[in-house]
């Protein structure tokens, strides 16, 4: 677990956010480019790029889930069966993204990667379309990990064995005889 309480969380959800509001003005500067395929493309690549790091501030990368008790992974599957992104302890990949991208309800996409052909104005659309796009995609995965890793926490601060406590086994022996 990356976090051991609520404070800290909250801290890591706002690293996060300003992680992603970075990452999306990126993402803005590089659909006024007018070339084809450079801001789909780059979308790509800063989510690639920044939803794992997001799931490793938060505990929640594909290795750090696998490590988890059985009791927490549980907890991870039926906490993150409720939200839409889908991407927690899983390895990200570019069709898993695109996917994404896909389901967001973006359905400006075909706006935002063929407007930004129309002179100055398209530019402007397409950038801004571009930043809202990357930064509601970041924020939405955001506040699901906070979210599980809140969940976890809680749970472990309730199960303290569940967490890797160290248990005193001579202790324990000694009070059974």
């Amino acid at each position: 677990m990356a976090a051991t309480s609520l404070a800290e969380l909250e801290q890591i959800r706002a690293d996060c956010r300003r992680l992603v509001s970075q990452r999306a003005l990126i993402s803005a500067a590089a659909a006024v480019v007018p070339i084809p395929g450079l801001d789909v493309s780059t979308d790509v690549a800063l989510l690639l790029q920044i939803l794992p790091k997001i799931n490793e501030k938060f505990g929640l990368s594909a290795e750090q889930v696998e490590a988890l008790s059985p009791e927490l992974k549980k907890i991870l599957v039926v906490g993150g069966a409720n939200f839409s992104i889908g991407l927690l302890g899983k390895v990200i990949t570019p069709k898993r993204v695109i996917g994404l991208l896909q389901s967001m309800g973006m359905k400006s996409l075909a706006t935002k990667y063929g407007g930004k052909y129309i002179p100055v104005l398209g530019s402007v659309a397409a950038s801004s379309l571009s930043y809202i796009v990357l930064r509601r995609v970041g924020h939405k995965h955001i506040d699901e990990c906070f979210n599980i890793a809140s969940q976890l926490l809680a749970h472990q601060q309730n199960h303290p064995t569940s967490r890797g406590s160290i248990i005193d086994v001579e202790a324990t022996i000694k009070s059974i005889d």
